[in-house]
């Protein structure tokens, strides 16, 4: 008996979108750490205060591809430019279908000379093995599991460990781990480090709106590399960060984590969706939120909507290039960040103190409550956008989300409407229980949200506009 395919269970479902709607499970997990080790609010912060250490070992899949083929085959799967890409680099992967709509998001990380590892999300990364099977390229991959999928007696290891440093002492944290001063990396570069006798591989990154690093090694040197960041933070202020707090970071530094993968229509992915397994990211994954289209393609997103316009470039051939050069010219909706009326909030919350009819709950600190959030938003009664990753930050003292609009009402000051809830009492998912939905006025802000984010981020794809 073969397993079933993605194919054959959405052909089972019928309506796709509400299969995904309606499904079994929540928002992302991030297991491995607490959820808090002190409070979110603390936590928070820390990182726009002092450093926070983010523990990211546990909840990504991570995709090694080595082999003689895997530069080309790469390059060939992602619409921004490979040009001048070498080793100890990195770079977003964004692959789209060949219709142009973005499958997904991780970060490639360019180790040496016909290596590479991918880390994020699954949807990436299972196009990135789907490929490597073809045997076009001569390449090989090893996939490393996130520890909610692994079988129970692997769930206490990985490949690698991964931290995040991030925040104002960042720099000094490091140093002191380090006992000599940390290479001065531009973004997305790496460099080897060596902390407590433990060789580390260094990613000048930032994560939460503040500069910072990304640290990773062999497993072996986790609790090595671990204690000492710990030890050599704790006159810098150094805080760690759960996975309850976690999950709001990206609100901070405009990252939207969660476009839904689109492969669930068309010819052109057809046998793609017969090789991935019905129980895949695709086939387990939700959708939530007050945006409901009977088509599935509505939910589909182009690199413009996630802020990547500026990445794409057409210096080589990749797969979905002939739709992104119909697209380039096009109106694009444009990424913002939304700032929640907080007397809307309020009444939203107080609703939780009455009988009778209540809103969706919205959870601290981040009000996610599905793998793909989709909520709508509005301008005088009609949609003009759709609002995604949303939660409430304590350094800027209110509810946030990101989205993206049309150009018609991107510029910020801009009032809009968030409509919050999902339609008819809400769906069958667990996150979700019977509510009535509510608008809450919101004023288009930048992405990132703060000053400080915006100018770390200066230049950057967070940034800068197409």
């Amino acid at each position: 008996m073969t397993d079933k395919s993605l194919q054959q269970l959405l052909d089972e479902k019928g309506n796709i979108v509400e299969f995904l709607r309606n499904q079994q499970s929540g928002p992302n997990v991030y297991p491995g750490v607490p959820g808090e080790y002190s409070n979110w609010r603390s936590e928070q912060m820390a990182w726009a205060n002092t450093c926070v250490l983010f523990n990211q070992s546990y909840h990504m899949v991570d995709l090694l591809v080595t082999g003689p083929g895997a530069f080309d085959m790469l390059s060939y799967l992602a619409p921004n430019s490979f040009k001048g890409f070498v080793p100890n680099r990195a770079k977003q992967f964004a692959p789209v279908t060949p219709e142009g709509y973005v499958i997904g998001d991780v970060i490639l990380f360019y180790l040496e000379e016909n290596k590479f590892e991918l880390v994020g999300r699954a949807p990436s990364i299972e196009w990135v093995e789907y490929h490597a099977a073809s045997g076009k390229w001569d390449v090989k991959v090893e996939r490393d599991e996130r520890t909610a999928m692994r079988p129970e007696a692997e769930k206490g290891y990985r490949r690698n460990y991964r931290f995040q440093l991030q925040g104002p002492n960042a720099m000094k944290t490091l140093e002191k781990a380090m006992g000599t001063t940390p290479p001065d990396l531009k973004f997305f570069h790496m460099a080897p480090i060596t902390i407590n006798g433990a060789e580390v591989r260094a990613l000048r990154h930032g994560m939460a709106g503040q500069p910072g690093y990304e640290l990773f090694g062999p497993w072996k040197d986790y609790d090595t590399v671990r204690d000492a960041l710990i030890a050599a933070g704790e006159e810098f202020g150094l805080t760690l960060v759960g996975g309850r707090t976690y999950s709001s970071n990206a609100l901070e530094s405009a990252w939207i984590p969660s476009p839904l993968p689109a492969i669930y229509t068309g010819d052109s992915l057809k046998d793609y969706r017969a090789w991935l397994k019905a129980n895949s990211y695709e086939g387990v994954t939700s959708i939530g939120g007050s945006f409901v289209s009977d088509n599935i393609e509505d939910y589909y997103l182009t690199p413009w909507d996630l802020g990547y316009g500026i990445m794409v470039k057409f210096d080589h051939e990749f797969i979905g290039r002939e739709a992104l050069e119909k697209m380039k010219d096009q109106p694009h909706r444009q990424k913002v960040t939304l700032a929640l009326d907080n007397e809307d909030v309020m009444r939203v919350m107080s609703s939780m103190l009455q009988k009778g009819d209540r809103a969706k709950f919205m959870e601290f600190p981040s009000s996610v409550y599905s793998m793909h959030p989709y909520d709508l938003v509005t301008k005088d009664g009609k949609s003009v956008g759709i609002s995604t990753w949303s939660g409430y930050s304590a350094n800027e003292g209110r509810f946030l989300t990101l989205a993206m609009v049309d150009q018609s009402v991107a510029e910020p000051g801009t009032e809009v409407t968030l409509v919050w809830g999902e339609p008819n009492g809400g769906t069958k998912k667990p996150t979700v229980e019977p509510h009535v939905q509510t608008e809450i006025k919101a004023i288009v802000s930048p992405a990132p949200y703060s000053e400080v984010a915006r100018d770390s981020y200066a230049d950057g794809w967070r940034t800068r506009k197409d």
